[in-house]
């Protein structure tokens, strides 16, 4: 949807948590994440592509080349990255247990929640191309797992890893897809930006399809 001045929604609310970026304390997130800054920009990898943030506007671009050249980054993309480094918990760490995102205790309905169709149709949709998504995953250095037709673990930040599982359709059971993450990734990044997250991963891969 587009208002009056033909931008979308979208730009629009990433355009505004861009100027929100500017009032946290970059040098903390530096810290906190270990992360790599020169006068004009903080640098942090995402799905190991190369992101940057501007101290000036806050604006996000990826580059795949060493920033000789650059692009935007979408809304997925950018609102996980400012999630992770402006809202995460102070004492944000990983738990080691690797939980259904499905199944995350307190939470409450979502696109995320059972019996949603979201990782239905993304099942659906790399059913029959097992293999692509195989080369896909291996594209994003992701480390091959047991248990299942297609299984890795995926770097979302060098600090932050998920799981994905992928199972064929058969005679008597439709394709199935699972997306595990650790049991603490609530205290990296709000549950509503957990769709935008695995939505970026699943994007990424189809791209690399």
């Amino acid at each position: 949807m587009k208002n009056k001045h033909n931008i979308s929604n979208y730009e629009k609310m990433k355009n505004d948590m861009a100027s929100v970026f500017l009032q946290y304390d970059q040098e903390k997130m530096i810290r906190k994440f270990g992360l790599e800054q020169d006068q004009e920009y903080l640098y942090i990898r995402c799905l190991e592509r190369s992101y940057r943030i501007s101290h000036l506007d806050g604006q996000v671009s990826w580059s795949d080349d060493a920033f000789r050249s650059e692009k935007k980054a979408d809304y997925n993309e950018a609102m996980t990255i400012y999630d992770v480094l402006c809202y995460s918990k102070e004492n944000c760490h990983l738990g080691h247990e690797w939980v259904n995102v499905k199944s995350l205790s307190g939470v409450r309905g979502g696109t995320l929640e059972k019996g949603s169709d979201f990782f239905q149709n993304a099942g659906t949709y790399f059913d029959g191309k097992t293999n692509e998504l195989i080369h896909a995953c291996e594209k994003l250095e992701g480390k091959k797992l047991e248990k299942g037709d297609a299984a890795y673990e995926l770097n979302l930040f060098p600090f932050l890893s998920i799981i994905l599982r992928f199972w064929e359709s058969d005679d008597e059971f439709p394709a199935s897809l699972q997306i595990l993450v650790d049991k603490n990734i609530l205290d990296f990044m709000h549950y509503e930006t957990l769709m935008f997250a695995i939505s970026h991963v699943l994007n990424r891969l189809k791209n690399e399809m």
